[in-house]
C-alpha cells in the first residue's frame, strides 16, 4: 500500500501543479483569489505590527516623561502601539487595507514606509490615499497590471476614447465631454505617438471633425489625412487654421446667443455644428521663435489663439489635444497659461523633470515622483489625470501605425467639411504666390 499511496499522492501533486500553472496563465484573477490572496493577507496581518515599528508608524499613549516614585524618569516612549487595520480586502489581483490614524499622524508618514510595505507584504506595489479624515487606504497590487494590459471595456459615447487600461484593471477613457482639454508629454519612443494614433482610431467612427497642427513638416499626423477636416504642417499654415477656428467659435458664440443656451449641446440636433478636435502635435515647435519679426509674431499669434480656444471652446465643442516631448516655462508664459486651461494630464517618460513637473506638479507632487520613475522599457506606460479627479498609472492599448491608417482611410466619407478652414488655407495659398 505504500508505493500505491505514495505514487497516488505524488499523481495528485502533478496533477495540482499543471492546473494551477494553467490557472495562473489563462485565469489570473482566480488564481489570485485562490492562493495569493490568503498568502498576503498572512502577511499583513503577520508583519503589520513590526512594519509600523520600523517605519515610524507607531506611537505611544505614554508620555516621554513618567512619575516613578519621586524620580521623573525620562527617555524613548515604551511599548509604542501600532495603528489599527481593518482585515485585508480582496481586490482584483491586489488588495486593500483601511488603518486609523493616531492622533497626529498624516498621510506623508506612510507614503514614505509604501516601499517598506512592498518588501514586506511581498506586492508590485502599494498605493496610499486617504478616503477621509483619520483614515488612510493603502490599497496593493500583487503585479503589473501594466505589463500585459488586456483589451478593457467602455461604453461608446460621443467624443469618448478608449485609450487603454488603468493599474486598477479598468478601463482608460479620454472623455472629452468630461474634461474638454489635454496636455500630453513624452519623450521619442515613449509611446505618446501611439497614444495619438488610438485616440484618433476611437474619434475616427464618430462624427466629429479632427483637425491637425504638425509642425514637423506632417511626419506623425499626416498619415491620418483622409480623415482630417484640415492639416497644418508649419507655423504659418497653424495660424491661419487656428485663426479660422476662433472664427467659427465666433460664430457658435452667436449661435448659442441666439437661441437662449449657454452650450452647443443645448442646440436642437439640426442646429448643432459639428464638434471640432484640434490634435497639435510637438507644441514647443508653435512657441520657439528664431528672432526674427516674423518668427516673434507668429508665436505670440499661436498662443493667443490656443488660449482663446481652451479658455472658450468647451462649451462650443472645440477641444484641444496638445502634444509635446518637452513642455516648459522656458518656451515662454504662454505656455504656463494654456497648461492651466488643459485639465487632462497625461506623462509618459520624459527626458527632463521640468516637463513631467510641468505637467503634473499642479495636480499631486506623488504623480511627479511616479511619472520620473517610468523607464525606456515601459514603452506606452504614463501617468495621467484619473477619472475620479485623482492621478492613476495607466498604458495605452498597442496601435500599430498600418491599423491607425487603415482605420483612417476606412471612415474618411465622415470628415465633415468646415468651410471657414479651407477659405483659410486657400487664402494662405494665394498670398504664398
Amino acid at each position: 500500500m505504500g508505493p500505491i499511496l505514495l505514487a497516488f499522492v505524488l499523481a495528485v501533486a502533478a496533477w495540482l501543479l499543471v492546473v494551477g500553472d494553467l490557472v495562473r496563465r489563462y485565469r489570473p484573477a482566480w488564481h489570485w483569489y485562490l492562493t495569493g490572496y490568503p498568502a498576503a493577507a498572512w502577511r499583513v496581518v503577520f508583519t503589520w505590527r513590526r512594519v509600523a515599528l520600523l517605519n515610524d508608524l507607531a506611537v505611544s499613549r505614554l508620555p516621554a516623561r513618567t512619575l516613578v516614585g519621586h524620580l521623573l524618569v525620562k527617555g524613548d516612549p515604551v511599548r509604542p502601539v501600532a495603528p489599527r487595520i481593518s482585515f485585508p480586502r480582496a481586490t482584483r489581483m491586489g488588495l486593500s487595507v483601511v488603518v486609523r490614524l493616531h492622533a497626529g499622524q498624516t498621510p506623508a508618514t506612510y507614503m514614505q514606509a509604501a516601499d517598506a510595505l512592498v518588501h514586506a507584504w511581498k506586492v508590485h506595489a502599494v498605493r496610499v490615499t486617504s478616503p477621509e479624515r483619520g483614515l488612510v487606504l493603502l490599497t496593493a497590487t500583487a503585479t503589473d497590471p501594466l505589463e500585459r494590459p488586456g483589451l478593457a471595456n467602455a461604453p461608446a459615447e460621443l467624443l469618448s476614447a478608449l485609450i487603454g487600461a488603468l493599474e486598477t484593471g479598468g478601463p482608460w477613457v479620454m472623455n472629452l465631454r468630461l474634461v474638454p482639454h489635454w496636455l500630453i508629454a513624452g519623450a521619442t519612443r515613449s509611446g505618446k505617438s501611439t497614444l495619438l494614433a488610438r485616440l484618433i482610431t476611437q474619434l475616427a467612427p464618430q462624427p466629429v471633425a479632427l483637425v491637425g497642427i504638425d509642425c514637423k513638416g506632417g511626419m506623425e499626423l499626416g498619415l491620418f489625412t483622409q480623415r482630417l477636416s484640415a492639416l497644418a504642417t508649419c507655423r504659418r499654415e497653424a495660424v491661419a487654421v487656428l485663426t479660422a477656428l476662433v472664427v467659427d467659435m465666433q460664430d457658435r458664440m452667436n449661435a448659442c446667443r441666439t437661441a437662449g443656451v449657454r452650450s452647443i449641446w443645448e442646440l436642437p440636433d439640426k442646429l448643432r455644428p459639428v464638434p471640432v478636435v484640434v490634435l497639435v502635435d510637438e507644441i514647443a515647435e508653435l512657441y520657439l521663435s528664431d528672432g526674427t519679426r516674423q518668427s516673434k509674431a507668429e508665436a505670440e499669434q499661436c498662443s493667443t489663439l490656443l488660449l482663446r480656444l481652451a479658455q472658450l471652446g468647451a462649451a462650443l465643442g472645440l477641444h484641444l489635444v496638445v502634444a509635446g516631448q518637452r513642455v516648459g516655462s522656458d518656451l515662454g508664459p504662454g505656455v504656463t497659461a494654456l497648461r492651466a486651461q488643459l485639465g487632462g494630464r497625461i506623462c509618459h517618460r520624459v527626458n527632463d523633470p521640468g516637463t513631467a513637473e510641468m505637467t503634473l506638479g499642479d495636480l499631486n507632487k506623488d504623480a511627479v515622483t511616479v511619472a520620473q520613475a517610468i523607464t525606456a522599457q515601459e514603452r506606452g506606460v504614463a501617468v495621467c489625470t484619473g477619472p475620479d479627479g485623482g492621478w492613476a498609472r495607466a498604458r495605452s492599448h498597442l496601435t500599430p501605425t498600418n491599423e491607425a491608417v487603415a482605420t483612417a482611410r476606412k471612415h474618411s466619407g465622415m470628415t465633415p467639411e468646415l468651410p471657414v478652414l479651407n477659405r483659410a488655407l486657400v487664402a494662405l495659398e494665394g498670398d504664398g504666390k
